[in-house]
């Protein structure tokens, strides 16, 4: 273990890192709120504490191991998620303990959406910005933009990336370069941005909200700049405007990136994975418009529609926006919603969940087990479209799935040995290791409510849901430490 090259690149990171205390200390000044200082203060002691960890070790010439990768990618999310709840923590208007402010953080970072803040419409801008952008900035992975930033700096930037990129397949690059990669997944990642946010604005939000909200929608977040989130805006146009950028944001970005080089939208009707993701939300999206209206909660057919239709697909792709107050609907909705929330988005998406691969290899595995018992002797391979599944894909999908579950199990337990009730435990864990944001129970509306020690665990799913469980798990193996 290179333990000097780690430090060196950490130490980058956050000099970079700090200066994205800037942009929301503009905008204080731009509205005159007061809450410049806050950010002020953390860009000098992030920017320190960077400068103190990079200069013991700035001639180290080193290239990064793929061990290297890991460690730093996890130690620099959990430093990532302590730094950025220094202005939330010392914002006079906020007043959060240590404990909410790093769980707001963390929330944002992963693009969760999960909050402790009430009274959202009473912030100041600064702050409300700053929110935004943490989950911008997480939505695709500070790590891929350092990336492409690295290499110029002396520090090779594959392991990262390999470290980063969630999905079971991960070596498949855009280009034949890793740093035009990165830079090619941030130019898409970019102009989803700038065109949600027009089009945001060209529907009826004031440019703020507009760009706060492009930010969170194309990164799957889910944080807003009201308390009733995009109900806040009561309009069916902006609703639609969000349903079409999570669906893209949801999808694989390497189906963009081909799109655009091809100028064809062939390659999200040939992919698999699209299909099967489009055709799982198209059929919630069916059901909750259908119980919606049947049940009598909206009596009105198109308001039962684009409520059920917006719903589905934020849930489902794991932004977390809302509407109306959904873990309050009738029946089995809040809890299909919630369910959708496991499969998720597509690999190399923004998304949270399993991946919607992931399941369909998990259902194509199951299948193949079935015939097995008819056809013990048969030779049957596990297909993505026409492509046979390598089989150590398999088993590393079957060995997500097992740790997942057995995450998710000792999570749950910790919460309701803290004093929660079963539906709340089971869906805060649930909505944060998913990176979903809203749950049931008491956390149907905000977080701030339960006890520290759940937050603190919650934290560490979050971090588990956005590192794709393994990235972090690797780091409590023996084999990983041993030389």
């Amino acid at each position: 273990m290179q333990l000097n090259v780690v430090q060196r690149v950490i130490g980058l990171l956050l000099m970079v890192f700090s200066f994205t205390m800037l942009p929301p200390a503009v905008v204080g000044l731009i509205y005159g709120d007061g809450s410049v200082w806050p950010f002020l203060d953390g860009f000098l002691i992030i920017l320190g504490a960077g400068l103190l960890l990079w200069l013991p070790v700035r001639r180290v010439r080193k290239e990064l191991r793929l061990r290297d990768g890991f460690l730093v990618v996890v130690s620099f999310w959990v430093v990532l998620g302590l730094a950025g709840a220094l202005p939330l923590y010392l914002s006079p208007e906020l007043a959060v303990s240590v404990t909410d402010a790093v769980f707001e953080s963390m929330s944002g970072l992963t693009t969760t959406g999960a909050t402790v803040v009430v009274g959202i419409d009473d912030l100041p801008h600064s702050i409300l910005f700053y929110r935004q952008q943490l989950q911008w900035m997480g939505g695709m992975g500070i790590i891929v933009l350092a990336v492409a930033v690295l290499p110029m700096l002396g520090v090779g930037g594959m392991q990262l990336f390999r470290a980063e990129t969630p999905g079971p397949v991960k070596d498949n690059k855009l280009t034949p370069r890793i740093t035009e990669t990165a830079k090619a997944l941030w130019y898409i990642y970019l102009g989803l941005t700038v065109a949600c946010g027009t089009a945001y604005w060209l529907a009826g939000m004031e440019v703020f909200d507009a760009i706060g909200h492009a930010f969170s929608t194309v990164a799957i977040g889910g944080f807003s700049t009201h308390d009733a989130s995009m109900g806040y805006f009561n309009s069916p146009l902006i609703e639609m405007i969000a349903v079409v950028f999570m669906l893209l944001s949801g999808a694989n970005f390497a189906l963009h990136f081909l799109a655009w080089r091809r100028v064809s939208l062939r390659p999200y009707a040939s992919d698999p994975e699209f299909r099967v993701y489009f055709s799982i939300l198209f059929a919630v999206a069916v059901v909750t418009s259908g119980y919606l209206y049947f049940t009598g909660i909206f009596s009105d057919p198109a308001s039962a529609l684009h409520h059920g239709v917006f719903q589905a697909v934020s849930i489902g792709t794991t932004t977390g926006f809302t509407t109306a107050a959904y873990h309050y609907w009738p029946g089995f909705l809040p809890v299909l919603l919630l369910f959708v929330s496991f499969i998720g988005g597509c690999a190399a998406s923004t998304g949270g969940g399993l991946k919607v691969i992931r399941f369909m290899l998990l259902l194509k595995q199951g299948m193949r087990e079935l015939k097995r018992l008819v056809h013990p002797s048969a030779q049957l391979a596990v297909k993505v479209g026409r492509k046979p599944m390598d089989e150590k894909v398999i088993e590393a999908v079957w060995g997500f799935f097992s740790a997942y579950v057995a995450v998710f199990t000792v999570m749950m337990l910790l919460l309701m040995a803290s004093g929660l009730d079963q539906v709340t435990a089971f869906s805060a864990v649930a909505a944060s290791i998913n990176n979903l944001g809203p749950g049931l129970g008491e956390v149907g509306a905000h977080y701030r409510d339960i006890n520290d020690f759940s937050k603190w665990v919650l934290c560490v799913a979050m971090l588990l849901g956005r590192l794709e469980i393994f990235t972090l798990l690797v780091l409590i193996t023996p084999a990983f430490w041993r030389r």
